[in-house]
C-alpha cells in the first residue's frame, strides 16, 4: 500500500458505506436488524482501516486532511463486528485527542457507541434506538445533568435538542420502529455475544 494513496483509499470506505446505505434506505431493507450485505462490508472497511493504522498510526487531520479523517472515524463508528479494532481506536483516538491532534466529540460518539454494545451507560448520549413507545431514545445513560455538562464541554447541543434532531432525521428517511422490539432486542443481544462484545 503506497502512503500517499492513503488518503484516497480511505474516502473510498466511506463511500461504499455510504452507497450501500442509500441503496438499502431505497429498497426498504434498512432498520430491521443488521443487513448482512452491510455487516460484511463494514467488516471488509475495518480490515483496511487496521492496516492502514498499523502502517501510519490513527488517521489525523494532520496525517490525512479533513475528508480522510472524518471518512476514517465513520468507518469506525460502524466496525461493530470489530470490538477489539473498535477499542483499539477509542485509545488510540483519546491520545491523539489530548494532544489536541483530533475532535473531542469524535472520541465522545466513540466510546458511547463501545459502551452501548458492552451495555454499560454512555457519558455523552450520542447513542440511540427504538423505545417501548415507538420513539428514538437514548440508550442508557449515567445521569442527565452530567451528560448535557458533558455535552457542552465538547461543543455538542444539549440531549433532549439532539433527540429532536434524531427523531426527525428518522422521518425524513421513513425509519420506523421494529415489529417486534422484544424478539430485536433479543437478537441483538445473542448477536453482541457472537462477535465478542458481551460474555
Amino acid at each position: 500500500m503506497n502512503q500517499k494513496d492513503i488518503p484516497e483509499i480511505i474516502i473510498g470506505l466511506q463511500n461504499a458505506d455510504l452507497e450501500l446505505r442509500e441503496k438499502l434506505i431505497s429498497e426498504g431493507k434498512l432498520g430491521e436488524g443488521y443487513n448482512k450485505e452491510m455487516e460484511n462490508l463494514h467488516n471488509q472497511n475495518a480490515e483496511v482501516l487496521n492496516q492502514i493504522i498499523d502502517i501510519i498510526g490513527f488517521p489525523t487531520v494532520e496525517k490525512v486532511g479533513n475528508h480522510s479523517a472524518y471518512s476514517a472515524w465513520l468507518v469506525i463508528q460502524h466496525s461493530i463486528g470489530k470490538p477489539e479494532f473498535m477499542k483499539k481506536c477509542a485509545e488510540l483516538l483519546e491520545i491523539e485527542v489530548k494532544k489536541m491532534k483530533a475532535d473531542p466529540r469524535n472520541l465522545a460518539y466513540l466510546t458511547d457507541r463501545i459502551a452501548t454494545f458492552e451495555n454499560k451507560p454512555q457519558f455523552y448520549g450520542t447513542q440511540f434506538d427504538w423505545d417501548e413507545n415507538g420513539e428514538l431514545s437514548p440508550n442508557a445513560f449515567d445521569d442527565i445533568k452530567k451528560v448535557d455538562q458533558r455535552r457542552k464541554s465538547i461543543g455538542l447541543n444539549t440531549l433532549e435538542e439532539q433527540a429532536e434532531i434524531i427523531r426527525t432525521q428518522a422521518k425524513n428517511e421513513n425509519h420506523s420502529p421494529p415489529k417486534d422490539l422484544f424478539k430485536r432486542k433479543t437478537e441483538m443481544e445473542n448477536w453482541k455475544k457472537l462477535v465478542g462484545w458481551i460474555k
